[in-house]
């Protein structure tokens, strides 16, 4: 695999390099130079880390190369309904805009227990929850969703529980690991953060579904959106995986 990506990046004038099969301090290089002057398969700027993820990966030798992900794995209704109830969920806005309030928003806040006249509440984990919840449900199953409304209380208590979760390096390193239905957990602070849906994985990108957003992915949006082109690689503190 290393001499591979030697000769790739030889074929591309990143150099001086020896094709040697070691991945050392000259192939770093190499693939620093490559980062620099070459963009993803979206046409956006690579992270210049001289480490190879699946963005790098796609970007020297094609989007097809990167593992595709498009459906939770088999035998999981329930993930495949909370899928479908999510994205039948976008375009909700809150009532009005920065509010963190609004009909829906509110059914969503309510459904972890809180009183959304109590206070004024970020709802990102509320949607998420409020997805698994409702699947449930309509499957009359049990629901495997931590019921909480804080980002980094439900990661704590899913690694209490044995709720497989996925590192940042290890998603990074396989891709192929980071799948639909799972949950992506991002951290701001000690006790701030944001969630949401993985809709689909393509070439080291997720499409996910998100509440509490908007179009730039603030944590503190105006409503529910589907965003595309999230690197894997920008998810700083993991994945929660309800398939297993």
């Amino acid at each position: 695999m290393v001499t591979l990506l030697q000769q790739r990046l030889l074929q591309l004038g990143c150099g001086p390099l020896e094709v040697d099969g070691d991945f050392g301090k000259q192939t770093e290089a190499a693939v620093r130079q490559f980062q620099m002057r070459f963009a993803d398969q979206d046409g956006l700027p690579l992270k210049i880390d001289g480490e190879v993820g699946s963005l790098t990966w796609a970007a020297l030798f094609g989007q097809q190369s990167v593992s595709q992900t498009l459906t939770p794995q088999p035998g999981h209704p329930l993930l495949v309904r909370m899928l479908q109830l999510a994205a039948a969920e976008v375009g909700v806005l809150e009532e009005p805009p920065g509010s963190n309030r609004g009909a829906r928003v509110d059914q969503y806040i309510t459904r972890t227990g809180l009183n959304p006249n109590a206070g004024n509440f970020a709802w990102c984990m509320c949607f998420v929850y409020w997805c698994f919840d409702e699947a449930a449900k309509q499957l009359k199953v049990a629901n495997p969703c931590i019921k909480t409304a804080g980002v980094r209380d439900h990661w704590t208590k899913a690694k209490k529980k044995g709720i497989r979760t996925i590192t940042p390096d290890q998603a990074v390193q396989e891709p192929a690991l980071v799948r639909p239905g799972q949950l992506f957990c991002l951290y701001h602070s000690a006790t701030t953060g944001h969630i949401g849906i993985v809709e689909s994985v393509i070439g080291g990108k997720l499409t996910t579904i998100e509440g509490n957003t908007n179009t730039g992915g603030s944590r503190e949006g105006i409503g529910v959106f589907r965003r595309t082109l999230r690197p894997i690689s920008s998810v700083n503190l993991g994945f929660i995986d309800y398939n297993a």
